[in-house]
Formats: C-alpha cells, structure tokens, sequence
C-alpha cells in the first residue's frame, strides 16, 4: 500500500479526549476516530489490524469444531422477556422507541431460539456455533477509547450439548482455544475465577490482562497463582473479637460523627471494634447490610446473596427506614432484615449506630442484640491480605477483561423451551455454555503491552504490515525507481508492504510516522546508502539499525522477519 494514496491520517499531539496509552495510541496513528462517545470508526490502517485478531479467532474457533453464524443485532424484545434479561440488563440494554426491538448486548436468547428450531435429537448434539458481530450496550460513561464503548465487536460463542458432563468437555476446549488465540495475538494475560452476573450459570473465567486502565479490580497471588475478581475473590482477613464478657449496650453522644474514622478517633477505638451500616433495597424491601470496620460491600456478593433486584437505598429513603441519616444508623432495634459480613460472626462489644442523628451504641453483642442476624462473605478483598490458598499476600490491582467463559446450564434453554430427546425418547433440556471475546479490547491490549514514547511497536501476527519501505527525497530516480522495484518485488514475494512514497514529506516527518505506526520492520532507501549498493534496515522494537546490502537484502529480511 503506498502512503501517498492511503488515508493515514497521524496526529502529532495527543488528542484532549484520550488519557491511556492504547486510546492515544489509535488516534495519533490513525488507527480510529471517534463519532460520538464510546462509538469509533475503524480506518483503514486498524481495521487491517482488526481482521488479523478475526482471523486468528476464526482459525482457533473452526479447529474445534464451531460453526460460524451471523445474528441480528436487532431482536424481538418478546424472546428477551422470556428469559428475564430486559430487566436485567435495564437501562444497560438499548430499546428501539418506535418498534418493540431491543440491540442485542449478546446473543444466548437468539441462540437458543433457533436451537429450539433445529435441535430436536440426541444425534444433532453437540454443537458449536459462534459469530464475529457488532454488539450494543448503553454505557452511562463510556471510557478508554474502544475499551469501554458502546457500539462493539464481540466474538461470541454457544456450545449445545446433552449433559452437564458434556458442557465440561466443551467449556474446555474453548478454554483451551482462548489461550492459544491470545497467545497468538502476542499477549500477556491470566485467567481468573469471576461472577456470572446477568449471564447467570454455575462457573465463569475471565482472560484478563493487567492494566491500570481496566474497570475490572482483580486479587492475584504471586506464589500459587490464585486469581479472582474481586467480585467473587476471598482471603483471611482478621475477623472481629468475641470476649469472654459482653458489655450491657448504652447510647453514646456523637455529635458529627459520620464515618468509621471519625468515629475511631472520637472514642479512641480501633476500627476492628465497630460495625458499619448499609441499608439497601432487595424486591422493594429494606435489608441492613453490616460490614467490619471499613469494609467495603462487594455488591456482586451481596447479589448473590439476596438474589432478586437489589440497589442501595437513596438517601431520602434512610430516615424513613431508620429514623436516622446516613452515619448514624445500626443493628439494634432495626425492624427489617438484617445480614453480615463473616468477620463479624457472632462478635461483641461493638459500636455502631443508634438509628438516631448524632448517637451510637456500644456494647452490642450481636448473638444477643441481633439475634435475628444472618452472615455472608460481602466484603471487597484488599491488598496485603492472606491467599486462602497459600497464606501469601494477595496483591489487588485494575485489569482489562479481554474474554469471559460460562457454564450456562439450562437457563436459557429451559426458559425458552429448547429440548431434545434422547435414545430412549425422553425429552431434556440442551445444556449450554457462552463464551465471549472482545475482539477491539484484543488489539487495545497488544497496545497497552506494546509501545514505547515514539509509538506503537507492531509485532508480526497484529502488525497491518510487515515492512515500512521509506523512500527519502522521492524526487531523486536513483531513490524513486530502487523503492518501486523493492515494493514491487517485496509485495509479490507475499509481505505486507506500506511504502512511504511522498515526494513533500521530509525525512524527519517520515521517520517520525515511521515509528508512530510501528511495523516491525522499517526499510529506509536513501541516495547516501545506494551510491554503495546498500540500503538501511531498522528493527522497530529495539531500534537497531543495520546496513545492507541490496544483494543480501531479501535473505536478511526473511531472517528478520522470521524472528
């Protein structure tokens, strides 16, 4: 592809509107442009990108077996009732106004609609079916350029199987594909137990890589290699006492008071010794969460807990609940239900609030005082914890999620009335698994993991081209007519070539562009060099140049690019 009748449109500033690396990174390089928030054009430069992570998808999902579809990314919103999920999704999921339709945040629903169509025998089963296809979530802040948008491709994928112990086998093998694929991509990432969430199922991973631009919040174990989302991690954390004596509760001034902190540094207590109220929503039905000290309520968890819809309750609803505000608000005398943290299991002598501005208890032993009191683990795991696998320290930090795995079951097939019968002629359920890959966050990641302050450093299975063939001071025949025989002669030996051919660009411009776009390999031809029969050849990840001759040239670059 020659520059000069291309549309790379590089950027020497970096754009107001992207803060990571990968987001800077597209747009200077012309890789994407933004329509409006969290919706990008891909140019052409990214999109040739794009399509090397598809094909590499497409390859790895065909070797086991799947089968390549395309759904409608406009639905019936009917099939999506069935199964409960436009309440689930709520204002996640876009609706069409005018048309009962809904634009499909994924596709299990559609899946099983025409698997109930299809699959009607034991003999028909298993099956994989998966799609590369463009996928619509209404994100209320949409952040780090194609990271987190809301118009994206996705690559997902749907096994159907007899049992249970079928779904095993195929969960597996994607488990397997995923790892070859982003092997392939070139991509340093780890995988880590996670939370269905809407998607429901009995078992999820998440393939993620580490970056402080993720929105997901992993705990990681260096020595065993524990690893989980913090909406499902655990550790050993030191629960509350129970000593020998239990105080008799008294009501305590506080004047101010609101926080844990506060109250710690008002009555000289360790925070170990208090207990924090939450008051959330579940169906329409207050519930007082407690926490440990400055615990923080993991919501996944609480979900899990709870079931049904829950939502914290809005600050006009806590007086009415409690009779207090927010700060001010306990255990003892609430009239709703009640649950807590594991760390508090049966503790004493704690101080919380009283349900009344301004005043706490202490003294509250919670098998006396709450007898009513159930307990879950609903705390956010912090770093410097205990691994419950090793006892080593758990280090918590941000990570992209660039697929995510599930063991379905028969949610959607049940819901939806998707059976087959078996040998015997007796009907079940299929039995799904889904499994999904951001394609987009594919190529953002290989970015966030490669780049240095010049650009981008393209490696060979992402790179758009293999070679950047920079042609200086064009309007020299020597230079202009040894360029057009090498981009002719390098394309037909089958490389990617994009040929610097501009005849205004100075060096300088070119090298910089050079770098920006990051091919592998840069092939600088320049009339210094070809009065001695030689060319330049700068490898871009090191930045190491070489001189060669144009006699060695094409054995050289094979070495080089074989590498």
């Amino acid at each position: 592809m020659k520059f000069s009748k291309s549309f790379l449109p590089t950027l020497k500033e970096t754009p107001a509107e992207a803060v990571i690396p990968s987001h800077i990174l597209m747009i200077r390089a012309g890789l994407v442009r933004q329509l409006s928030a969290g919706i990008y054009t891909w140019l052409p430069l990214g999109y040739k990108a794009l399509r090397k992570v598809m094909d590499i998808i497409r390859e790895e999902m065909n070797a086991i077996g799947g089968q390549e579809f395309h759904y409608p990314a406009l639905n019936p919103k009917e099939i999506w009732e069935q199964t409960g999920r436009v309440e689930a999704f709520g204002d996640i999921m876009f609706h069409i106004k005018n048309r009962d339709y809904v634009l499909a945040p994924t596709h299990e629903e559609i899946v099983a609609w025409h698997a109930k169509g299809a699959v009607a025998s034991y003999k028909e089963l298993p099956q994989i079916w998966y799609q590369i296809q463009t996928k619509f979530r209404n994100e209320p802040r949409p952040r780090s350029g194609v990271i987190r948008g809301r118009q994206f491709i996705m690559k997902d994928s749907y096994s159907l199987d007899r049992s249970f112990e079928d779904l095993d086998k195929s969960y597996e093998m994607h488990d397997k594909a995923y790892r070859k694929i982003f092997d392939r991509c070139g991509l340093k990432y780890f995988v880590v137990g996670a939370s269905s969430g809407a998607m429901g199922g009995s078992k999820s991973e998440e393939f993620m890589v580490r970056s402080d631009a993720g929105e997901d919040t992993v705990a990681y174990c260096e020595k065993c290699g524990y690893a989980a989302n913090v909406e499902v991690a655990q550790s050993i954390a030191a629960p509350a006492k129970r000593h020998e004596e239990s105080k008799e509760i008294y009501e305590i001034h506080t004047p101010g008071v609101k926080s844990i902190d506060e109250l710690c540094e008002f009555l000289k207590i360790d925070e170990h010794e208090t207990a924090k109220s939450r008051i959330y929503i579940c169906d329409g039905k207050p519930v007082l969460v407690l926490m440990l000290g400055n615990d923080e309520v993991n919501e996944t968890k609480l979900q899990a807990a709870l079931g049904g819809n829950v939502r914290p309750a809005h600050p006009e609803e806590l007086k009415e609940i409690t009779g207090a505000d927010a700060g001010s608000i306990g255990p003892v005398g609430f009239k709703h239900r009640i649950i807590a943290d594991n760390l508090l299991k049966d503790a004493n002598n704690l101080y919380s609030g009283a349900n009344k501005n301004d005043y706490h208890i202490g003294g509250i032993d919670l098998k006396r005082d709450v007898p009513q009191i159930e307990y879950f683990n609903l705390r956010t795991v912090e770093s410097g914890e205990k691994c419950v696998r090793c006892n080593s320290t758990l280090e918590v930090f941000k990570a992209i999620e660039l697929g995510h795995i599930f063991k379905l079951g028969t949610k959607y097939s049940e819901a939806l009335g998707v059976n087959y019968l078996d040998e015997n002629g007796k009907e079940h359920p299929v039995v799904m698994g889904s499994y999904g890959i951001g394609v987009e966050r594919v190529l953002a990641c290989f970015l966030e993991q490669n780049y240095d302050e010049r650009g981008i450093i393209w490696k060979k299975p992402l790179a758009p081209f293999d070679i950047h063939l920079i042609g200086l001071n064009m309007k020299n025949q020597t230079v202009s007519e040894t360029s057009e025989q090498l981009y002719n002669e390098l394309s037909s030996m089958g490389y990617e070539v994009l040929f610097d051919d501009r005849l205004d660009a100075s060096a300088g411009f070119k090298f910089n562009d050079a770098d920006l776009l990051g091919m592998p390999v840069q092939l600088i031809v320049g009339e210094k060099n070809l009065k001695n029969g030689n060319v330049e050849v700068k490898i871009r990840q090191s930045g190491e140049k070489i001189i060669v001759e144009l006699s060695e040239l094409k054995d050289k670059l094979k070495e080089l690019l074989d590498k």
